[in-house]
């Protein structure tokens, strides 16, 4: 399976093997005790791993189900046409109804394929152990086909889809099926795995779409509502609140993607991948993307802002560049302190109480080349202070590859002014494991 390293952080997908499960990956390790934790903390980067996605796949005979995502590409997304609606209102006791009906034939269910390689596991191929078994011992055929099923929007009349990446990604085909029955095959037209999000375009016209919204003026509080395939149950709506907004990656237990998430109370299961949630006014404030492993009504999307302006790159470009430093890094507490000093194994002595720690600088990086150590301590970038990883996190994924980041820092207790040159994120990383 694909182990995804991003800008130095490694951490594996789990693939999930229980047809009943609602999630796709695990987080137990937002609850680990400290000396683990601290190693998750470590893996915090620039740009991490893995997460909870909500499509599902299955193995073609079934006995091997496991959750994924799946990701579709569209053009244009700037040019997505403003749409009348009637404005609706909570205080209307349809108004989820009515939401439905507006945004309900713009979300389309995308059904995927892709070819793997099977491999005997190794203990089956010691002679040692087939000396008892012989030819008695079952051998999987070299290839297997698993389907998925995931969901996605329409952001243009002409056929464009937005989906997550995960659902789409190294497929063979992939089929989209409209509310009104019609089917469709899809060309991928990129995929992003470090932000989940992918495009999709099917050749129509006169489609019905959704309307973006503004993801950075919601609030905690206000209406959320999702529509989706979850667990093959199409066109199912599921409703609640926004419950926080600005959850960075780590916090949400997936520190493999270099975004921030929505998180919302309304029910989100596998299939769900790629939808969209919506206002109360039917607008799209984000894509459904992924869920807590055992946690009740706690999901994620991704914010609408974000997915367009990935979506917008995959459309000229069918990749996006995205900038990184090359470090590891985690914020520094008092506590923290405290216990980085008096673990012996973590190879750092720490004289500040609070800042973006350094943990980790990869050989050859921008970081190395610009004279970024392991134990310099982060204030600022640009002149803005920053107060957590996830803030540095932002603004490096905000930069431009090639640009200049000035950063402030404290090195055993002398304060220093260096300019790092972004590079682009090498994709040689995700293979690493």
């Amino acid at each position: 399976m694909k182990t995804e390293s991003l800008d130095l952080e490694k951490k594996s997908h789990s693939e999930c093997n229980d047809p009943s499960n609602t999630v796709s990956h695990k987080s137990s390790h937002l609850y680990l005790p400290w000396s683990r934790r601290l190693g998750t903390y470590f893996a915090l980067v620039l740009l991490g791993t893995g997460i909870g996605t909500t499509a599902s796949y299955l193995v073609e005979n079934g006995n091997s189900p496991f959750h994924r995502s799946i990701a579709a590409s569209s053009t244009g997304i700037a040019s997505v046409p403003s749409q009348s609606k009637t404005v609706l209102s909570a205080t209307n006791p349809n108004f989820i109804t009515k939401v439905v009906q507006q945004v309900g034939p713009a979300v389309v269910r995308i059904d995927a394929t892709r070819t793997v390689q099977s491999q005997l596991p190794e203990a089956f191929k010691d002679p040692f152990f087939r000396q008892f078994f012989g030819n008695q011992i079952p051998l999987p055929p070299s290839q297997q086909v698993q389907h998925g099923v995931g969901s996605g929007f329409i952001i243009n009349a002409d056929g464009n889809i937005i989906t997550n990446a995960h659902v789409v990604e190294n497929t063979d085909t992939v089929q989209v099926t409209l509310k009104d029955g019609r089917t469709f095959q899809g060309k991928v037209l990129g995929t992003d795995p470090v932000t989940d999000v992918a495009v999709v375009k099917i050749d129509t016209h006169n489609l019905p779409t959704v309307t973006l919204a503004n993801s950075d003026k919601i609030q905690p509080g206000e209406w959320a509502i999702a529509i989706g395939n979850p667990l093959g149950l199409d066109n199912t709506v599921t409703a609640g609140i926004i419950s926080a907004t600005g959850r960075s990656s780590s916090q949400a237990g997936i520190p493999d993607k270099r975004i921030d998430f929505i998180q919302t109370d309304a029910a989100i299961n596998p299939g769900n991948s790629g939808g969209p949630l919506l206002n109360e006014q039917g607008e799209v404030i984000g894509m459904n993307t992924a869920i807590i492993d055992g946690a009740q009504s706690i999901g994620f999307a991704i914010p609408i802002n974000t997915v367009q302006r990935i979506a917008d790159q995959l459309t000229v470009k069918g990749q996006v560049e995205h900038p990184y430093l090359g470090i590891q890094m985690l914020t520094l507490t008092p506590q923290l302190k405290e216990k980085i000093n008096s673990n012996p194994n973590s190879g750092l002595s720490v004289d500040e109480e609070q800042g973006i720690l350094v943990a980790k600088v990869m050989p050859d990086s921008p970081a190395a080349k610009a004279g970024v150590r392991a134990g310099d301590v982060i204030h600022q970038v640009n002149g803005q202070k920053i107060k957590d990883a996830g803030e540095l996190q932002k603004l490096v994924e905000e930069s431009q590859v090639g640009g200049d980041l000035q950063i402030e820092l404290r090195r055993r207790g002398a304060e220093q002014t260096i300019t790092v040159h972004p590079g682009k994120f090498p994709t040689q990383l995700e293979q690493q494991q």
